[in-house]
């Protein structure tokens, strides 16, 4: 039997977890560890931040130094951490809620400041936690409590929203293609800069049952059938891409990393006191 390492990563008291039966949000929690034991950070030196919602609940499970926030606030208190100490790797855990509505201007300027951070966004689509309301990532047409016949709200792209406010890594995975997912979140890790990754996650009991699709192995088929890798989709013709997304890498650059032009402000001030 392959030795489970990931484990050490989890605070076993606090186990087991309050997520649903069949929700995805526990595998993107595994590959998150996963990703740090890849990448081999140590854990007195990464820090965990997450804000509100069903998926900010995996930072209490996880044994690091660790911060639940306020509602769409993860980022800006990662700011202020990386900001303290630069030699933490900090990354955060958010929803499409908590990270496109409320904190939809954090996220922003999160980016364009291009501060070192990882933020993991597990997309399911809907507001989980607080009674199935649809999200700003909810797709047309599909349904919630506030939604019931059908959201006609145009949905975010979180993944070219970063990439056109400035991120240095941009990439998107499922909670079906876990390996990938685990590869995608360490090699965004490994980006000096700010990396997103987008964690689609199946919701069976929020969003699943309001959608016809109140099976979590219906929902995980759905993401095995929909998710297109980047290479091949970019060969599909478009009337072959109706219902689909592509996941992989969207974007990789190299930026000046926001903490150390900080620094670098700092040092100019004090120099200029002399």
């Amino acid at each position: 039997m392959q030795e489970r390492t990931y484990e050490k990563y989890f605070r076993q008291n606090r186990l087991p977890h309050i997520w649903c039966p069949g929700c995805g949000n526990g595998t993107v929690m595994k590959a998150i560890v996963e990703a740090v034991e890849k990448r081999k950070l140590p854990r007195d030196k990464t820090v965990i931040v997450s804000g509100i919602g069903c998926s900010s609940r995996a930072s209490g499970y996880m044994d690091f130094d660790t911060l639940h926030t306020a509602h769409g606030r993860a980022i800006p208190f990662a700011t202020g951490i990386k900001l303290a100490n630069p030699e933490l790797n900090v990354i955060v855990i958010t929803g499409d809620g908590d990270c496109t509505a409320i904190g939809g201007n954090h996220f922003i300027h999160g980016a364009r400041r291009n501060i070192d951070l990882t933020v993991v966004l597990f997309n399911n689509a809907i507001y989980g936690m607080t009674g199935g309301q649809a999200s700003p990532m909810t797709p047309l047409h599909k349904k919630a409590t506030t939604a019931p016949y059908g959201s006609v709200d145009r949905p975010f792209d979180a993944c070219q929203l970063a990439s056109a406010a400035g991120a240095s890594y941009v990439a998107r995975s499922t909670a079906f293609h876990v390996q990938h997912l685990t590869d995608m979140i360490a090699e965004g890790i490994s980006v000096e800069g700010f990396s997103f990754i987008e964690a689609v996650v199946q919701c069976p009991t929020a969003y699943g049952r309001k959608n016809k699709m109140p099976e979590p192995a219906q929902m995980m088929a759905w993401l095995r059938d929909h998710a297109v890798l980047q290479k091949a989709w970019d060969k599909l013709p478009e009337e072959k891409r109706s219902d689909k997304f592509p996941i992989g890498v969207f974007l990789k650059r190299q930026f000046e990393e926001y903490t150390k032009a900080y620094a670098e402000v700092i040092a100019s001030a004090q120099g200029g006191k002399k």
